[in-house]
C-alpha cells in the first residue's frame, strides 16, 4: 500500500492508503506502485487517479510538484479538486469562454491564460467523466 497525501495552500483533499496512482508529471502522465523508486516531479494540468481495490477515485491538479518515496505519494498542488466537488456547468462555461476567447483574434487577449484556462476546463470535465465535454475543440 501506498499513503497517498494530496494537498492544496487551501486544504487537505486527500489522504489514504492506496494501491496505485497515476499522476500528470511534467513530462507526462506516470504510474506508482508501491515500492517505486524515490523522485520529485513537477505537476502539469490534468487529472490524478488512484486506486484501493476495485475502488478508483479522481483528483483535478493544475500545477505543483509531487515527490515519490518506496512508501508514499505526496502532491503539492497549486489548485486541486475531488472529481464529485466539479461543477460540470461552471466548467463547461469556462471551456467555452476560453475557446471564444481563443478564437476571437483579439489582440488584447491574454493568449497563454486563456490556453491555460482552456486546458484546466478541459481536465475538471474529463476528471468529472464529462466526456462529451472534454474535448478540444
Amino acid at each position: 500500500m501506498i499513503h497517498l497525501t494530496v494537498v492544496t495552500p487551501e486544504r487537505k483533499l486527500v489522504d489514504q492508503k492506496v494501491d496505485e496512482v497515476v499522476l500528470p508529471g511534467s513530462e507526462g502522465y506516470f504510474g506508482v506502485l508501491e515500492g517505486h523508486a524515490p523522485m520529485l516531479s513537477a505537476l502539469k494540468v490534468g487529472g490524478i487517479e488512484f486506486r484501493q481495490g476495485k475502488d478508483t477515485s479522481k483528483v483535478a491538479v493544475a500545477w505543483g510538484f509531487v515527490e515519490v518515496l518506496p512508501d508514499s505519494v505526496r502532491v503539492l498542488a497549486d489548485i486541486a479538486e475531488r472529481a464529485e466537488d466539479i461543477d460540470v456547468q461552471r466548467a463547461r462555461l469556462a471551456k467555452e469562454r476560453s475557446e471564444g476567447r481563443l478564437r476571437s483574434g483579439d489582440s488584447d487577449v491574454d493568449w497563454e491564460r486563456a490556453r491555460a484556462a482552456l486546458e484546466k476546463a478541459v481536465s475538471r470535465l474529463h476528471v468529472a467523466g464529462d466526456r462529451s465535454s472534454a474535448r478540444h475543440p
